[in-house]
């Protein structure tokens, strides 16, 4: 994943607390989300991408994680071939969302 396509924890932090017009899309599977989730996201998991596409707005901003990183790539690197602009993974996913920023977050 190159860097320009993701965002750090403390900088995804920092636009949260600025209200900066992101939307925050989790990737995972409903029993991860269940499990723990960054306050403010919504659960579009990859398995179920290519069904809610649509959903999604091409000039919206969006920042995709997953547990570790991995899977949210592989999204940002599937949709930027679709032609979306605005999209960045999240680096170290909520795992070091946990580590960094919210202690509170259950690690698995």
């Amino acid at each position: 994943m190159q860097e320009e396509f993701e965002v750090t924890v403390k900088e995804l932090k920092q636009q949260i607390d600025n209200r900066a017009k992101i939307q925050l899309i989790d990737v995972r599977e409903p029993y991860e989300f269940d499990f723990c989730r960054i306050e403010g996201s919504k659960l579009m998991s990859m398995s179920q991408l290519g069904n809610r596409i649509k959903e999604l707005d091409p000039e919206d901003e969006y920042v995709f994680y997953c547990h570790v990183g991995e899977r949210s790539g592989w999204v940002v690197n599937y949709l930027r071939q679709l032609g979306f602009k605005k999209v960045k993974n999240l680096r170290g996913g909520i795992d070091q969302w946990a580590v960094e920023i919210d202690p509170s977050v259950p690690r698995y």
